[in-house]
C-alpha cells in the first residue's frame, strides 16, 4: 500500500515536471518590435466569462489538453504583446496542439475576478496578463505561484514567452 502511494506520488510530480515539459518551437522573431501591428485587443469587454469558461473547460477535457485563462485588459500592453506573440504561426499551432486558451476581460483589477477566486486566487492579482495553467480534469490551477510571471511581457523575449508556455504542456 506505502509502496502504490509513494509511486503514484512520483508519477504525480514527474507529471507536472518542467524538465519533461515539450521543447518551445523555435520563435520566428527576435524582437516584439516585428510583431505585425496594430496589436490585437485579446479580451472580449461584453463577454460572460463564466461560460466561456466553462466551454473552454469542456472542450480542454474533452481534448485531453491544459486550459490557459488568460486574464487581462485591453488597455494592457502585455496583454496586447502576449496575445500578438500568441498568433505568431508556429506557435499557435504548438499552443492549439497543447492547449485550449480562453481570454478573460478582468476590467481594471474589478471584473471576473470570479474566475480566478474559483482556484482560491482571491488576492488583488499581481500584474496582467495572469495565465491560469489548469488540469481540467481535476479543475485544479497548477501555476499559482507563477500566474503572474508574464506581466511584464515586454520585457521578455519572444521565444521566453515560448519557453514559459512550453514549461507548462501535459
Amino acid at each position: 500500500m506505502m509502496k502504490t502511494t509513494a509511486l503514484a506520488l512520483v508519477a504525480a510530480l514527474l507529471a507536472f515536471s518542467p524538465a519533461l515539459a515539450k521543447p518551445a518551437p523555435k520563435v520566428s522573431i527576435a524582437s516584439f518590435a516585428q510583431l505585425k501591428t496594430p496589436l490585437p485587443y485579446p479580451y472580449d469587454e461584453a463577454a460572460d466569462a463564466d461560460k466561456t469558461v466553462a466551454a473552454a473547460k469542456a472542450k480542454a477535457k474533452a481534448q485531453h489538453k491544459r486550459l490557459i485563462v488568460d486574464m487581462g485588459g485591453n488597455w494592457c500592453p502585455d496583454c496586447r504583446i502576449l496575445a500578438a506573440t500568441m498568433e505568431l504561426p508556429e506557435l499557435k499551432s504548438f499552443i492549439d496542439r497543447n492547449f485550449v486558451v480562453v481570454s478573460v476581460d478582468i476590467g481594471r483589477f474589478d471584473k471576473n475576478l470570479q474566475i480566478p477566486a474559483h482556484y482560491g486566487i482571491n488576492k488583488r492579482l499581481e500584474g496582467v496578463p495572469a495565465l491560469m495553467v489548469i488540469d481540467p480534469k481535476a479543475d485544479k490551477l497548477l501555476n499559482a505561484a507563477q500566474m503572474s510571471q508574464l506581466s511584464d511581457a515586454r520585457h521578455m523575449s519572444p521565444q521566453g514567452l515560448a519557453d514559459w508556455l512550453a514549461g507548462w504542456t501535459p
